[in-house]
């Protein structure tokens, strides 16, 4: 799926999680798989627990990280991607 940064990240319903220390853990009712989340990943989680705009979590990223904006974009749609794929977030 082509990401945008006009679009808009919702986690999906099936999914719960809960925080660990400066990590995420992610449970996938649907097919019961957990999955984890590093520290970069566990905050851009925290981000979207309400729906949020792909350029919006980008924005705060490059306030809160040193990190080039082209790295992190790259990065953060590598993750969205992965995210869409195992069906823990939606994207509109």
């Amino acid at each position: 799926m082509e990401i945008s940064l006009n679009q808009t990240v919702v986690v999906a319903k099936d999914v719960v999680s809960c925080d660990l220390v400066e990590e995420a853990a992610l449970l996938n009712l649907k097919d019961g798989v957990y999955y984890g989340l590093n520290p970069v990943g566990a905050r851009i989680w925290n981000l979207i627990q309400k729906p949020r705009k792909v350029e919006e979590i980008l924005e705060i990223l490059l306030d809160e990280y040193d990190v080039d904006r082209d790295t992190c974009q790259n990065d953060l749609f590598e993750l969205l991607e992965q995210l869409i794929e195992k069906e823990l977030v939606t994207v509109k």
